[in-house]
């Protein structure tokens, strides 16, 4: 009976330690209000440094190749990105292992967004991401409006509107 109670008062512990130092993964994350954290990432065939991007609105993707909810959300990412045109950018930032997969994917999903394979995950590090999907809004400004963790239908015409919303916005 001891032996119980003590597991219990340990499970009981271990889940109240859980709940006081859960990930960041609530209404408002850590990023969210702040300056977008730069990176620059080069694969063989191209580099993408986010602050190029600023004055656009820009939907920063983190993905994989190997990645269910990843393959899910892509095709409504790539018609909203067609959609919007100009008004927005969708970043899709990889974090294949194997160069070749990366390069497969793109080609066998027609993936003709801006991507780039970051194989050190170090960009994914400066944003505390360490699982796919996960997509940051950034605004014309460079601030970090919203985090989606986890596929996204990007066509719903809310999400198509907040992101008209901020490309208006001064």
């Amino acid at each position: 009976m001891i032996r119980v109670s003590r597991l219990l008062c340990v499970a009981l512990f271990l889940a109240f330690f859980v709940v006081l130092n859960g990930c960041d993964r609530g209404s408002r994350p850590e990023l969210v209000g702040s300056s977008a954290p730069d990176f620059t990432v080069s694969d063989s065939q191209r580099t993408v440094a986010l602050h190029d991007y600023k004055g656009k609105v820009i939907v920063l993707n983190f993905w994989a190749s190997w990645c269910a909810p990843c393959i899910e959300e892509l095709p409504s990412l790539i018609q909203m990105q067609h959609e919007m045109g100009d008004h927005v950018t969708v970043l899709a930032v990889a974090t294949d292992q194997d160069p070749d997969t990366y390069r497969r994917f793109l080609r066998d999903h027609n993936v003709d967004l801006i991507t780039v394979n970051d194989t050190a995950q170090k960009s994914n590090a400066e944003y505390g991401t360490w699982g796919w999907p996960e997509t940051y809004i950034i605004d014309r400004k460079g601030i970090v409006r919203r985090k989606f963790i986890g596929p996204v239908e990007w066509t719903n015409p809310s999400i198509v509107s907040y992101l008209e919303k901020l490309r208006t916005e001064s």
